[in-house]
C-alpha cells in the first residue's frame, strides 16, 4: 500500500475528471464560498447551541421547516443516522415493538439495539431484479396481526428509487394509531418536483433526510422533519441523547445556504433536471435496460445492465470508467446513477454515451428475496451478550450478534438475534465475506 495521505488520495480521485453520478449532491460543483471552511467555529455567544437553540440556528431550523412543510425541523451534522436515531426514540415513548421494513438501512438496526426495538419485519413486494417496496397492504396486514405495534418504519425512497405509497400507508398506520416514520435519505430532492412525494407532504409523522445525498449540502448534512404534534416536545433533548456535542459550523451553514438557493433558483433547476433524467430513463428503457417497477424517484436512474451482458461490480466499474463517469453503486446487476442540477451537460453526454452503448436481450435474473431468519433474541439481548468471531462456513445454526450489513446499500442480510442459516451464509459468501459475529 502507498504511503498517501487522504489528502493526496482526494486529489488523485479529483484529477480523473470522472462524471460525478453519485453522493454528495453538490457533485463539486464550487457551490460554496470558498471561505466556508475558515467559519470553522464553535459554540459561541454569538453562534447559537445545536440543541439548546434559540438564537441563529433556531431561526435556520424555522426556515428550512417552512421549506419542507414540516412542524417542525431539526438539523443534524451527524448525518441521517442522527435523525433516524432521533425519530426511533420519539417513537419509543408509545412502545418499543414496531414494524420494520426488512430493506432497512443498518442505522435503524444498530438503533433497535441501542433502544431495545422489537422489531416486526415487513418483506418488500417483488422489485424485480430491485429490491421493491412495501406496500400499505402488507402494512395492514402486519398491524391487523400485532396491536401492540408503536411505530411502523420504512425507507422511501429505496436505493434503487423505488418509492412506497407513503400517503396510503400514512392512512393505515393513523387508522390503528401508529406512528409512520419514514428514512428519507435519498429522497429530500422529493418535495422540489412536479409531484411533491416528501414523506411529509404525504402523511409521515417524521422523516429523516440526508440533505447531502441530493441536495447541495456538505456531507453529513442532515435534518429531521416533524409531521405531527406528538413529536414537536422534546425533540432537541432526543437528538442530544446520541449526537455530538461539538456538532460541524460548516455543515449546518451549508445547509442554510442550501435552504436559500431552493428558495431562489432551486427548485426550477431541480424541476429542469427532472425533466433530462426523464429522458435518459426514455433511453435506457429503448435500449432494453430494465429499471425498477412501479412508482420511482425521478431523479434516480437505476438500470440492470446484467440482461446487456455486463454482469459482475467489477466488469461494471470498468465500463463506466471507460466512459468517463463515476457510478453511485453497481452490485453485479445493477448500477445506480444519483443525478442533480450540479452535473454538467458534459456530465449528461458522457452517460448518453454510455447508455448508448448497452443493448439488453435477455431477461433479468430476479433479486434473490431478502433473507428473514428465524429470530431467537432481541437485537439489544444478542448484541449485548458474550460474543466470538467464527469462521462463515461454521456458523450455521448459530445466533448472529452483530447486523451483516453489504454497505452499499447497507441492507442487513442478517441481524442481531437472528440464527445463522444456509441462505445467509450463501448470500454473504457471494459478496467475500468470510467470518461472522455470533454469540457464544
Amino acid at each position: 500500500m502507498n504511503d498517501t495521505s487522504l489528502y493526496q488520495a482526494l486529489k488523485a480521485h479529483q484529477q480523473k475528471g470522472f462524471a460525478p453520478f453519485h453522493t454528495p449532491g453538490h457533485k463539486q460543483s464550487g457551490f460554496f464560498p470558498s471561505d466556508l471552511l475558515s467559519l470553522d467555529y464553535t459554540e459561541l455567544p454569538d453562534t447559537d447551541a445545536l440543541f439548546e437553540a434559540n438564537g441563529i440556528l433556531h431561526q435556520a431550523e424555522e426556515k428550512l421547516a417552512r421549506l419542507f412543510g414540516a412542524r417542525r425541523t431539526l438539523i443534524s451534522s451527524g448525518g441521517c443516522t442522527l435523525a433516524i436515531q432521533t425519530m426511533l426514540s420519539l417513537a419509543c415513548r408509545k412502545g418499543r415493538k414496531m414494524l420494520l421494513a426488512r430493506n432497512s438501512h443498518r442505522s435503524a438496526v444498530n438503533t433497535c439495539v441501542l433502544l431495545g426495538i422489537e422489531p416486526i419485519w415487513l418483506l418488500p413486494s417483488d422489485g424485480g431484479c430491485f429490491t421493491g417496496s412495501i406496500s400499505p397492504d402488507t402494512v395492514e396486514q402486519a398491524l391487523s396481526e400485532h396491536t401492540d405495534i408503536a411505530a411502523c418504519y420504512l425507507t422511501s425512497p429505496t436505493y434503487y428509487g423505488e418509492l412506497s405509497d407513503i400517503g396510503a400507508i400514512a392512512a393505515v398506520c393513523h387508522r390503528h394509531g401508529v406512528y409512520l416514520l419514514v428514512d428519507n435519505a435519498h429522497g429530500s430532492h422529493l418535495a422540489f418536483l412536479q409531484d411533491n412525494q416528501h414523506p411529509i407532504a404525504r402523511g409521515a409523522d417524521a422523516s429523516a433526510c440526508s440533505l447531502h445525498k441530493t441536495l447541495p449540502v456538505l456531507t453529513g448534512g442532515a435534518a429531521l422533519h416533524i409531521g405531527c404534534d406528538d413529536f414537536t416536545e422534546g425533540t432537541k433533548e432526543a437528538m442530544a441523547l446520541f449526537g455530538s456535542t461539538s456538532p460541524s459550523y460548516p455543515i449546518m451553514a451549508s445547509i442554510d445556504l442550501c435552504r436559500e438557493y431552493m428558495e431562489n433558483n432551486g427548485i426550477n433547476a431541480y424541476r429542469r433536471t427532472e425533466k433530462r433524467v426523464t429522458a435518459l430513463k426514455q433511453l435506457a428503457a429503448a435500449q432494453g435496460l430494465p429499471q425498477p417497477p412501479g412508482r420511482c424517484d425521478p431523479l434516480r436512474l437505476a438500470i440492470n445492465t446484467a440482461c446487456a451482458g455486463l454482469i459482475g461490480a467489477e466488469a461494471q466499474i470498468d465500463y463506466c470508467h471507460a466512459h468517463g463517469i463515476e457510478p453511485e453503486f453497481c452490485d453485479g446487476q445493477n448500477v445506480v446513477f444519483i443525478i442533480t442540477p450540479f452535473n454538467t451537460d458534459h456530465d449528461f453526454r458522457k452517460l448518453h454515451e454510455a447508455l448508448s452503448g448497452l443493448t439488453g436481450h435477455d431477461t433479468p435474473i430476479p433479486a434473490p428475496p431478502l433473507p428473514l431468519p428465524q429470530q431467537q433474541l432481541l437485537p439489544r439481548e444478542a448484541v449485548m451478550s458474550p460474543t466470538e468471531t467464527v469462521p462463515l462456513e461454521d456458523s450455521e445454526g448459530r445466533i448472529a450478534a452483530d447486523s451483516a450489513c453489504p454497505c452499499p446499500p447497507g441492507i442487513p442480510v442478517i441481524v442481531p438475534g437472528e440464527v445463522i442459516d444456509r441462505s445467509v451464509i450463501q448470500r454473504l459468501s457471494a459478496i467475500g465475506q468470510t467470518t461472522i459475529c455470533c454469540k457464544q
